[in-house]
Parts: C-alpha cells; structure tokens; sequence
C-alpha cells in the first residue's frame, strides 16, 4: 500500500491515488482494496492514517473475519481506543464497542459528528457491519472542510470568530438519568456521571493538514454563543444545508464485511432508517481525539 499525502498540502485531494485506494469522487471518499485490516504493516497503518486525512472516510470490502477483539486491536495501531461510548452500557459486548442495535432503538438517523458533546471528541470512528437488512440502511458522509471552502468569503469570515455550545442531554440525557442512574462509563479517566454542555468553535482547524472545516452538527449543537436565538438558528439553519449538499456527501451501502473509517474531525454521517423492522447492527470503535481549535487560536 502506498498512499502518502503531504502534510497540510490542499491540492493533494486532486492527485491521484495509487492502487489499491481508490477515490469516489473528486473531492472525499475513497475505497481501499485487497487489504485485511487484521494483518497490515506499520506502514500501511501509517498510510491508513494519511489517507484519512486527506480523503475523510475510507471503505474496506470483505473483512468477514474481523470480530470485535480485532477490530478494537486495529483500533489500537491506530491510535488511542476509547470506552465504546461516554453514556451507553456496552452489554454483553467489549467495553471498547459501541453497538447500534436497530432492535435496540440503536439508530443514527440525524446528521452528526461522533460525540462532540465533550470536551475531546474522538478523532477517528470505524464502524462494521454486523447484521445488515437485505437493502436499505445506506450511510452518508459529509465533508465538512469541502463545505466551509465552498462557502462565500464574507460568511467564512464571520463564522470563523464564533463558538458553539454542544449538548447531549436531548440525546443522552433521559438514559443517563434513569437507565445509568448518573452513572456512565470512563471517558478521559474519569466516570461520566453528567452531560455538561461544551463550547466548540464552529469552524475547526484541522490538526494535521491545517484545513478549516464546519465544525457543528444538528445531533449535538444546540446553540451559537453571543448570538440570539433567531440568529442562531438562521445561521445554523444555513450551515446545515450548506454541509449536506449532494456534492458534499458520499454515501455507502453496505455489504456483509464492509467496515467504514472516518476522519471524526472533518465529517458528519447520517444512517438512513429506511429497512423497516428490518434487523441491523453496528459495531464501531472511537479513538482519542484532542481539543477542538478554531481559526482565531491560530491568529
């Protein structure tokens, strides 16, 4: 395997990509063939790495032997493997996996960036497919830098000074309260007890390629700071759209094998609840990410 990008070089996601990646489109999204995640050289760990970066989400076909003891393992060549999930009990699966269980009321149908809602979101998600229906339950991406580059100058400008506050109590809380009774599972070395509402900057410097990108989401953001309402919600309304235009979205349909890797701090997905009382499962995995930082940190 030999995808290199270059550190910080934008024009790097307009070359093209040696075999086996394989981009989707001409800006995010690639798929990567004749690989198994379970056997991969540092190197090719290392080149996973980069290509996140530069193409955000990353498919890989026909990984039927990957249980979840190696998918957490190759989690860990990754980076750092956080609990599956701040809040939710994992059952009777690892402590590291975040099971979505269609049976489960395990559903993702709202655009959104994993767990933004404290202080150090993970920097990478990978999701495989346990137990699909046979059609529907298609996962979108969407590219969030792509977004914020294609906004008008004078808009990228003022929503660079802004922050936005992140909550997971509309999602979370009620769980946490009466199922957890207060009592959620270790996150950043402490037990997560309560969902306390996080400043984010809305526009997000990327920590590796320097790329500016959206940075808030309709699952978790609940307002803009210093704002008011009515302005908020415009302004969030117009991101919304803007990040969720076609041309900035690719979306996977599964198949039995398939796992998804996504660069958490330059996406958002959304799972479309299409299959019915069809049966799904996803199992996926999250790594540390760090504080988030918007452009005036770096002015």
């Amino acid at each position: 395997m030999n995808v290199v990008s270059r550190k910080g070089c934008p024009d790097d996601r307009h070359r093209p990509a040696p075999a086996p990646l394989h981009p989707l489109g001409p800006h995010f999204g690639a798929e990567l063939h004749g690989v198994d995640l379970a056997r991969l050289g540092d190197e090719q760990i290392q080149a996973i790495r980069e290509a996140l970066v530069t193409y955000k989400v990353l498919f890989v076909r026909g990984q039927d032997g990957l249980d979840d003891s190696a998918q957490i393992e190759f989690g860990r060549r990754l980076g750092e493997v956080t609990a599956g999930h701040p809040i939710h009990d994992s059952g009777d699966v690892a402590a590291e996996v975040y099971a979505l269980d269609s049976q489960d009321n395990g559903f993702s149908d709202v655009w959104h960036t994993d767990v933004t809602f404290v202080r150090r979101p993970p920097a990478i998600s990978v999701l495989r497919a346990v137990v699909l229906p046979p059609n529907g339950g298609d996962t979108n991406w969407a590219d969030s830098q792509l977004a914020y580059e294609s906004l008008s100058p004078g808009l990228r400008a003022y929503i660079d000074t802004l922050t936005a506050v992140h909550d997971g109590n509309r999602a979370f809380g009620y769980y946490l309260a009466q199922q957890r009774q207060g009592s959620g599972n270790v996150w950043e070395g402490e037990v997560f007890t309560e969902l306390v509402p996080v400043e984010h900057p809305v526009v997000r410097v990327h920590p590796e390629s320097g790329r500016k990108g959206l940075f808030v989401n309709p699952g978790f953001t609940s307002h803009i700071t210093g704002v008011s309402e009515y302005e908020s919600r415009g302004i969030l309304d117009i991101l919304y759209a803007h990040l969720t235009k076609p041309e900035h979205v690719v979306r996977h349909r599964w198949q039995p094998g398939d796992v998804a890797l996504w660069d958490n701090r330059s996406t958002a997905h959304y799972a479309n609840r299409d299959y019915g009382d069809r049966h799904r499962v996803m199992h996926r995995i999250t790594l540390r990410g760090d504080t988030p930082v918007g452009p005036t940190a770096h002015s």
